[in-house]
């Protein structure tokens, strides 16, 4: 019987998760339409659905969160992160978290067009967007429907103050609007590197650019004049802790600002997704791992209270702690956070121009 392969893809399961009663499946239905010989092997495609939703900009008052509000011009990602905690999201779509939600994609044409709706209600009160805080607004697919630049191109128009978080070197598709808008005080950038290893991003993140071109971004927008921010995050004990000094020594000489870190996450669907994953690829320490994660979330594969879902607790996230406090301070790289302008913002014109 003709199957499907996932070879290339993070996640190495394919489950709908029982918590919202959804059959499992190992794969779709329409694999069928991509067989190309009865007792072949089908590589799994991507496929893209439409999304019209009635709102863009998502809302959130979480403490320990520095925006409130931010844009994501698309669900699901190909760049397969095991580790992505947004893959439980694609459950809603009655969608596996695992490699569904690195191949059934849904797009966002109409963001431009919802977010030029919100900026122009009266009393919008003017705040930094966030993208990209959910999956990546420069995943490959943003090569073809260009949805990310649409929404910068408003934003750089109203003279909105806007973040990018990303994985990708793609950013610099856009940095002839990316640099004017920073050179006004309305932009920064934060590019998330991992690992600077080929042998362990190639199963990691299997489909995001690899960690030196990622650093090369930084050195590229810095020398734009774009406040870029290094994000050494997840750190995966026992898979990627030991890069730490070397990634924030590799950020800091490429230019940037300012750096910060995050240890691996792993809700609801995550967990499950991410041991399996340790079997296929480490089986030699994936209990090690799994126990240095729970000793840094009382216990558990996951926490989610805020504060401390962010740095852990415990004596593994002490650690850390320390050595990322030594090595920006080695680095004389900042930890704070970047204050863009607000007093620029003029809300976008609607039918009638503006008399002035």
């Amino acid at each position: 019987m003709p199957f499907e392969s996932i070879q290339g893809r993070g996640a190495t399961r394919n489950a709908v998760p029982a918590r919202f009663n959804l059959p499992e499946r190992l794969v779709e239905g329409d694999w069928l339409d991509e067989v190309e010989a009865l007792d072949g092997v089908s590589q799994r495609r991507t496929t893209i659905t439409v999304e019209r939703p009635k709102s863009i900009l998502t809302r959130n008052s979480s403490p320990d969160i520095g925006f409130d509000r931010s844009i994501n011009p698309y669900r699901g990602c190909e760049h397969g992160c095991i580790y992505c905690f947004a893959r439980p999201t694609h459950a809603y779509h009655d969608l596996s978290p695992g490699v569904d939600f690195e191949s059934r994609l849904f797009v966002k044409p109409d963001a431009a067009k919802l977010l030029h709706a919100a900026l122009s209600r009266p009393g919008y009160d003017v705040a930094p967007i966030a993208l990209g805080t959910n999956t990546d607004p420069y995943q490959p697919i943003e090569g073809r429907f260009r949805i990310t630049r649409s929404v910068i191109e408003l934003l750089t128009e109203t003279g909105h103050p806007f973040t990018i978080t990303t994985k990708s070197n793609r950013v610099l598709r856009d940095l002839d609007l990316i640099a004017p808008a920073a050179h006004r005080g309305l932009a920064a950038v934060a590019v998330s590197v991992t690992s600077l290893d080929p042998a362990i991003s190639r199963t990691l993140e299997p489909r995001a650019p690899a960690g030196l071109k990622r650093i090369e971004a930084i050195r590229r927008l810095n020398d734009a004049g774009v406040p870029t921010l290094l994000a050494v995050a997840p750190i995966i004990p026992q898979i990627t802790d030991h890069e730490l000094e070397r990634i924030v020594a590799a950020g800091a000489e490429a230019g940037a600002r300012v750096a910060f870190y995050l240890p691996v996450r792993l809700p609801h669907e995550v967990a499950p997704l991410f041991r399996a994953w340790l079997d296929d690829h480490y089986p030699d320490r994936a209990a090690k791992v799994m126990a240095t994660i729970q000793s840094m979330r009382g216990g558990k594969d996951n926490d989610p209270n805020f504060f401390t879902r962010m740095q852990g607790h415990g004596p593994w996230a002490d650690l850390l702690r320390t050595r990322f406090a030594a090595a920006t301070r080695k680095a004389d790289l900042g930890t704070g956070r970047l204050k863009l302008r607000r007093d620029l913002f003029r809300a976008p014109e609607g039918r009638q121009m503006r008399l002035l």
